[in-house]
């Protein structure tokens, strides 16, 4: 009976850690929608931007890619990114694959694909687009860079492009 009861605790020490980081695991194959209506979804990001003042930041790659896969992990596994980029951004994570490449959207946004994947896209709460930024300036080595990454949430957040920070300058 002893033996059973240490089985069971020894066995309970190992399940509960597993439980949490399982958790903490994320739907890596399924970031991105190919079907999809892009076009729909980005106006209703617009408006919940406009009614909570944030920006829309658009984050276009697709399932297929490990870059594309590598940002989502790296904000969503880092509590201060995270936070930093739900602070000030609607995200939607526009689809570019084989199946559906959004190209009439991605023409109205610039072509940012010239950028290589993925490449974020900030716009405003009105949906104008503010900027493109090329990701593979936000890397570091294998991985991505925290500061750079906090320093481009802050530099395109809402609060940042308030004419009443630069009246005194």
């Amino acid at each position: 009976m002893k033996k059973m009861v240490w089985t069971l605790l020894f066995g309970l020490f190992f399940a509960i850690p597993a439980t949490k980081v399982q958790a903490q695991t994320h739907d890596l194959e399924h970031i991105y929608n190919p079907s999809a209506d892009a076009r729909a979804d980005i106006a209703a990001a617009v408006k919940k931007a406009a009614a909570e003042k944030k920006h829309v930041l658009l984050q276009i790659g697709g399932n297929w890619c490990i870059w594309c896969k590598r940002l989502y992990k790296f904000v969503e596994d880092d509590a201060e990114l995270k936070a930093a980029m739900d602070k000030n951004y609607v995200v939607y994570h526009l689809n570019y694959s084989k199946e559906n490449k959004n190209l009439p959207v991605l023409k109205e946004l610039g072509y940012p694909q010239r950028f290589g994947f993925p490449v974020l896209v900030v716009l405003d709460a009105k949906g104008n687009r503010l900027h493109t930024q090329n990701t593979g300036l936000l890397e570091s080595a294998d991985s991505y860079d925290k500061k750079k990454l906090t320093e481009f949430f802050k530099q395109w957040s809402p609060a940042a492009l308030l004419p009443s920070n630069y009246v005194n300058e």
